[in-house]
């Protein structure tokens, strides 16, 4: 396997454990406030990650010798990106939100472009993009329908935009400064750090939580524990990705295409109520055939 299509497994393998966080969230957030679920989610896989990094001695060093590019992931890529995500999603419809989710690819291909001088879009690039997103439209279509019109929900259509903006600029930092960090170390305190603050602050800005008993304890367990070693495991290797050289931020979240279509799959089998419908189906042939082509406009000479 060379390089370049080991990056793309792997960026693979990220996004299809992305594509349950969804669900997770779904079952989780009927047991919790939004804010306390993230933070105790978080820190949980912060900790999962510290038993592979380094020593303590050079765990402190690497965040010492490297705080600035550490605290700017932590703030943009855990704390603002996840708080934005949260309440945006509490204010709008489903499917709005997944539309808009599916944006990120195209503004982290903007914001790459703006930050990184390699980074160019060119007509092709942003055709494919919109393929893309047009395959997510029709997604959401069939799961939901768009319902979108109080003041309240388009701020949460701004607030999901927001934390698609923060998620860009947290993986040109990492691309562009964090080169030769250690990616479970800079995953791990990025994941543990900026779980402890969003804690912190549902402790100020949600009613008091209390622990679920019985089968609901259960449940929210499961997909605690679950989300929480999904992320550990998802965002440290994209890490390791987004440091390889040649690497392109844009062109790696274009995979980030496949997590509605297995999210939508696995809304299927674990939520009651959810059925395949044509429009849905459509839309997954869509994202396929933007992947098939982006996939093959990667290997041509000619920059994608």
């Amino acid at each position: 396997m060379d390089n370049r299509t080991n990056t793309v497994f792997w960026a693979i393998i990220a996004c299809l454990l992305w594509s349950t966080a969804a669900p997770g969230i779904k079952i989780g957030l009927e047991f919790s406030t939004p804010l306390h679920f993230a933070g105790v989610r978080f820190v949980i896989s912060g900790l999962l990650i510290l038993p592979f990094t380094v020593r303590p001695s050079a765990y402190i060093s690497i965040i010492r010798g490297n705080i600035r590019i550490i605290m700017l992931v932590t703030m943009f890529q855990t704390v603002l990106n996840y708080i934005l995500f949260y309440k945006g999603m509490d204010l709008v419809p489903g499917a709005i939100g997944a539309i808009v989710i599916g944006s990120q690819p195209l503004i982290i291909a903007l914001t790459a472009a703006l930050m990184i001088k390699e980074e160019t879009l060119n007509l092709r690039k942003v055709s494919i993009i919109i393929i893309g997103i047009s395959g997510v439209i029709l997604v959401s279509l069939g799961r939901q329908g768009l319902k979108l019109g109080t003041a309240g929900e388009l701020l949460g259509v701004i607030m999901i935009l927001g934390a698609n903006t923060c998620s860009a600029i947290s993986n040109v930092v990492v691309s562009k400064k964090g080169k030769g960090i250690n990616p479970f170390v800079l995953s791990s305190f990025s994941l543990l750090a900026g779980g402890l603050l969003i804690w912190l602050l549902s402790l100020l800005t949600e009613p008091p939580f209390i622990y679920p008993r019985g089968e609901g304890a259960v449940t929210y367990w499961i997909s605690l524990g679950w989300l929480s070693f999904m992320s550990s495991v998802a965002f440290t290797i994209w890490y390791i990705l987004l440091q390889r050289p040649g690497v392109k931020v844009s062109d790696l979240n274009f995979y980030k295409f496949i997590i509605p279509v297995f999210g939508a799959i696995i809304s299927w089998l674990l939520i009651e109520g959810e059925r395949p419908q044509w429009l849905t189906i459509t839309g997954m042939v869509v994202i396929t055939a933007s992947l098939i082509l982006f996939y093959r406009c990667s290997h041509q000479k000619q920059a994608c």
